[in-house]
């Protein structure tokens, strides 16, 4: 079993990354736990915990859930000293995090995730939230967990779909961090559509250290840690608009960061070498690089409502070198228009 340490002071805790390692969730938990998933989730551990199932899909991220969520922790009679545990993807995690977050104004969370791209990233940093109708992960707090278990058995029940979309995540840490990662991804890429646990402890491991050192040295995202959202102001805006149904996260996130580098190729911030090898990676794990057929001109008025956006601007960001990225609020909308048109043209 590998171990990861997020480095928050008195707020630090352990990523654990092994097969067979949910042994060990009972050691987190003293009192009460309440264990938050899905029907087609819980039946593939052995967790004997009260548990309260959510609807599969984005929109269970909603107040309405989570008010389901609130009453079931009060009829068991949780208290400051219970657990929550998420046992799932990022949509589990989100959500039971939120309610952590904010029941009694906060309890204690464990976090199980089952899927690669929640392994790779939603599970790790504390960010909680809920969707609202105008916009994703609107309404949220930061949360931090107590432990993290991330058993990659896992990872051999999930549709190919699934582990594609986590990829997304995973290759944009080689963007933002690691050139040595990204190589590492494109030098391995069979291992990993093959599933090699081996390779993929690796790319998990490794993934989830750039981002515990990155929330390490910025826990709220007052600056640093906004480079962990490369890709994801594009993303976001295409989720919105098909209502959260067409693409899965990571496959929203792979369009978005070609964006990103393709802005930051017209602003003369990155090569179009670069831009063009970040395009075959993605390809190679069969990732959509555009997203033809959406409305350019609705895709960008989406984007305002971001949550990096701050006063009406937008805060990008943008590549400079495999490894190397900057976060900036001064890109021309004629840019950012001419390249969401090329991408809802399907160039």
């Amino acid at each position: 079993m590998d171990k990861v340490t997020v480095d928050l002071g008195a707020a630090s805790y352990e990523i654990f990354i092994g097969e067979d390692i949910l042994g060990g969730v009972d050691k987190f938990v003293s009192g009460k736990a309440l264990l938050v998933t899905q029907k087609n989730i819980f039946d593939l551990c052995a967790l004997s915990y009260e548990v309260a199932f959510i609807p599969d899909g984005e929109t269970s991220k909603s107040l309405s859930e989570a008010e389901k969520l609130f009453t079931r922790a009060i009829e068991l009679g949780l208290d400051r000293k219970s657990v929550i545990i998420a046992l799932g993807g990022g949509v589990v995690g989100d959500l039971a995090g939120f309610v952590a977050a904010t029941f009694m104004r906060g309890i204690n969370l464990i976090q199980i995730p089952t899927t690669l791209l929640a392994q790779v990233d939603s599970s790790v940093g504390g960010k909680t939230a809920v969707n609202h109708a105008l916009g994703k992960n609107l309404i949220g707090a930061f949360h931090q967990p107590r432990a993290v278990f991330i058993d990659l058995n896992f990872l051999k029940t999930l549709p190919e779909r699934e582990i594609k979309s986590g990829l997304g995540e995973v290759v944009k840490y080689g963007v933002i961090s690691d050139e040595k990662f990204f190589a590492y991804l494109e030098d391995n890429a069979d291992k990993i559509l093959s599933r090699d646990l081996k390779t993929l402890a690796h790319v998990v491991k490794r993934s989830c250290e750039i981002k515990a050192a990155v929330v390490a040295a910025d826990e709220k995202e007052s600056g640093l840690r906004r480079i962990l959202n490369f890709g994801h102001t594009t993303a976001h805006a295409i989720e919105e608009q098909t209502a959260y149904k067409r693409y899965r996260h990571g496959e929203a996130v792979a369009i978005g960061m070609m964006a990103a580098a393709m802005i930051s190729c017209e602003l003369g911030k990155t090569s179009a070498a670069n831009v063009e090898r970040l395009e075959r990676l993605l390809k190679r794990f069969d990732m959509l690089t555009t997203c033809a057929g959406l409305d350019a001109d609705k895709l960008y008025a989406v984007t305002f409502r971001d949550k990096k956006t701050v006063g009406g601007v937008v805060n990008w960001v943008l590549m400079r070198d495999f490894g190397s990225v900057e976060v900036s609020s001064n890109v021309p909308a004629s840019v950012v228009k001419k390249v969401f048109g090329r991408l809802c043209n399907g160039d």
